[in-house]
């Protein structure tokens, strides 16, 4: 019996493979679809390590992969060999982005020091105020004791004065470094703030001085001064027209700065599900691309001396290329952007060249252009929403196509020819926001239940009331009579801001969810991407794997108590599921509401307990019970000994130096200073899970290493502390 059954799934086996043989030789013009998942693969890998693997890895392992395939190029070992090489490609080009973007970055914060650096960058902000980037950064000396960073971000208060980009000044500002993740796996700003080169952000104080002196620009630095400074004049002269929220609106659409858009705005469009019309992407490319292509064509078939002697349908398509890689420029080339202009610029080369357009192949090399150029790209929320909703549509309309124009044949007229154009754009809506819903999901923990019908009314709005006047402004601009196109503009986004306020006042416009795990969401990608790139019926496989990546939500169980790398904000699980927390920045606390919460509407107790009577605190500190088990909150070292008697976990605000020796589990100021934003959970067989920033972050480059505190020249050499080296100062 067991011979047979062993027989009977070797055939099977073998049957299964023979099938999934045939269907790959089938699809033979889809293999390079992958080209794009294998280097992606490769960049995920190197971003999941726990450590910085050597800088030789990924170059070791694509040469042994191309060798590997040279030999095996008429066997079975051709395509995974070409799988493993493309992988190590990414991997390589990670590594190598990695190193070549170093730059010093701050390590404690510094105190009020004076700096001198060229303004690179100035963004608008909502209240008032500006935010400056400064380059080649230059401090007094002395002024730190560790690294100096090169690069830094700045907040101007409204009082201070102006500054340009292009000028080189000297302010007085107070620094610290990148902020590390304010929860154990949330976003890591030190991670993106390696990758701009951004070594410390800050507040300036004041003391702004115009400088003369300093290194010249080279002239990479000269070219992207230019393009910053044409930002910030382009922005200033439509703010100067449309001064209110309206104006932030204006230029995120034309320059992609939206630092001007007032927070209540931004909460609803992205409540309603039109975040992406403040993001110059695939929507915003594609209507300013068509749009110049059909005026410039139909203005010259106005002309029948030209329309019959020249190609104006190449000429439109010439000057359609020209304006939208101006426009990509003027943005900064964000992901959404680069992968628009380079999907819209390869049809319109196409049609230059007469060549027919293979959109899902437009989409897999711009897919690879991106990830090779900027590998970190694949980690944010820009590059997976965007790629995904492009490739979700490709696929959609592959397989709709035919059927889609087969029912506009059966029904002519001009009410079935409304009535299908309306049909094509919700079946629009429904793929985009399904394939960006994940995402959204795992980035941000939460879902835009109506944002179908919001897109439905708000992107024909864009379309012909906002983009049109968006070109005209700009073309207007150099006579000083931008105002003309500005104003209409404004009252374009206006009727699109209504439509984004009333659908994000609508019953559950906005959903919470629990937090999706990595592995859940690379299951959900590989099974959505199955789906997409394949044609034949076993493109269907992709749907389990897909069912099965949304299954680990389930499996979330949110922290019974979070704290953050200061130990100034702490938070404990409540009886009905809620999150109480002490206190702590808007950032923090919407964070931990999104991974941890909902937020609960109890204030944290000073003095005396919480309404269920878990958690009880006084001057001291706080004893949080919880299965019958008790965690110590000690906020002042006068509460150490009462704390350290007792419950079997304490968590410290202050240095602890060995007082808690009986308990099973400690964490004091050090550690979080070490390791950061901590997350506790209490499990029922009475174990202690902890995870703190550090775990998610691992020992690579832009995570925070503890340095020793030098001794500056002229003073006293300070005492090590006898908890661990470089330990800080209290």
């Amino acid at each position: 019996m067991g011979t047979d059954l062993y027989v009977r799934l070797g055939e099977t086996a073998g049957t299964l493979r023979q099938a999934a043989h045939r269907r790959l030789v089938a699809e033979r013009d889809r293999w390079p679809l992958w080209l794009p998942v294998a280097v992606g693969a490769g960049i995920a890998v190197y971003f999941a390590l726990p450590a910085e693997p050597p800088s030789w890895t990924g170059a070791v392992v694509f040469a042994a992969a191309l060798g590997l395939a040279l030999a095996g190029r008429r066997t079975p070992l051709l395509v995974p060999a070409m799988a493993v090489g493309l992988a190590a490609l990414g991997f390589a080009a990670a590594s190598w982005r990695t190193a070549e973007v170093a730059a010093p970055v701050l390590q404690r914060p510094s105190g009020a020091v004076n700096l001198a650096g060229t303004v690179a960058q100035v963004e608008p902000r909502p209240a008032g105020g500006r935010r400056v980037t400064l380059d080649d950064v230059r401090f007094d000396d002395g002024a730190l004791d560790g690294p100096a960073p090169t690069r830094v971000r700045l907040t101007f208060k409204p009082a201070l004065p102006a500054v340009e980009v292009g000028q080189r000044i000297r302010v007085r500002a107070l620094l610290v470094p990148p902020a590390r993740p304010v929860a154990p796996g949330s976003y890591d700003f030190a991670r993106k703030a390696w990758f701009m080169g951004l070594g410390a952000t800050g507040t300036a104080l004041g003391g702004v001085e115009m400088l003369t002196d300093g290194p010249p620009p080279t002239a990479v630095e000269r070219v992207r001064l230019v393009l910053n400074g044409l930002r910030q004049r382009i922005t200033a002269r439509i703010q100067a027209v449309l001064p209110g929220w309206e104006g932030g609106v204006a230029a995120a659409i034309v320059t992609g700065q939206t630092a001007g858009i007032p927070e209540k705005v931004l909460a609803d469009f992205r409540n309603s599900g039109l975040a992406h019309i403040l993001v110059i992407a695939g929507l915003h490319m594609g209507m300013v691309a068509g749009l110049v292509f059909f005026a410039v064509r139909g203005g010259l078939a106005l002309v029948p001396p030209i329309a019959l002697r020249w190609p104006i349908k190449k000429w439109a398509a010439a000057a359609a290329l020209a304006v939208i890689g101006f426009y990509a420029v003027l943005a900064g080339m964000p992901v959404p952007a680069t992968r628009a202009f380079l999907m819209a610029a390869l049809v319109l080369v196409a049609v230059l060249f007469d060549r027919p357009v293979l959109t899902m192949r437009l989409w897999a090399l711009a897919a690879a252009a991106v990830l090779l150029a900027e590998p970190e790209q694949l980690a944010g929320p820009s590059f997976q929403m965007s790629f995904a909703a492009v490739a979700t549509l490709v696929a959609t309309y592959e397989a709709a196509g035919p059927w889609l124009a087969g029912l506009r044949g059966r029904y002519p007229g001009r009410l079935a020819g409304i009535a299908h154009r309306v049909g094509r754009m919700a079946l629009t809506s429904v793929a985009a926001g399904a394939a960006t819903t994940v995402y959204g999901l795992y980035h941000f923990n939460r879902i835009a239940l109506w944002q179908v019908a919001a897109n439905l009314l708000a992107v024909p709005l864009t379309g012909t009331a906002v983009m049109p006047f968006a070109i005209a402004s700009l073309a207007l601009m150099p006579f000083g009579a931008e105002a003309w196109a500005l104003v209409p503009m404004g009252w374009g986004i206006r009727a699109v801001g209504w439509v984004a306020a009333w659908v994000s006042s609508w019953p559950s416009a906005v959903l919470a969810a629990p937090v999706l795990p990595a592995w859940g969401l690379a299951l959900f990608s590989l099974g959505g991407l199955w789906l997409c790139l394949w044609r034949g019926r076993w493109r269907l496989w992709g749907l389990p794997a897909m069912a099965l990546g949304l299954a680990g939500m389930a499996l979330d169980r949110p922290p019974d108590l979070l704290v953050d790398g200061r130990g100034q904000s702490f938070a404990v699980r409540m009886a009905d599921g809620s999150l109480l927390i002490s206190k702590g920045g808007r950032i923090q606390r919407d964070t931990w509401g999104r991974r941890a919460g909902p937020v609960s509407a109890e204030w944290w107790p000073k003095q005396g307990r919480s309404g269920d009577g878990r958690l009880s605190c006084d001057s001291q500190g706080c004893l949080y019970r919880l299965g019958g088990r008790e965690v110590a909150l000690v906020f002042d070292e006068s509460g150490l000994d009462a704390a350290c008697a007792g419950p079997a976990v304490v968590v410290s605000a202050v240095p602890i130096r060995g007082a808690c020796r009986g308990a099973g589990t400690v964490i004091d100021r050090f550690d979080l200073w070490r390791r950061g934003a901590h997350a506790l959970w209490l499990e029922t067989d009475g174990r202690v899970r902890v995870e703190s920033a550090a775990d998610s972050q691992g020992d690579r480059p832009w995570s925070f290493h503890p340095r020793r505190r030098t001794r500056r020249p002229g003073t006293a050499a300070a005492s090590a502390p006898t908890h661990s080296e470089g330990a800080p100062t209290f």
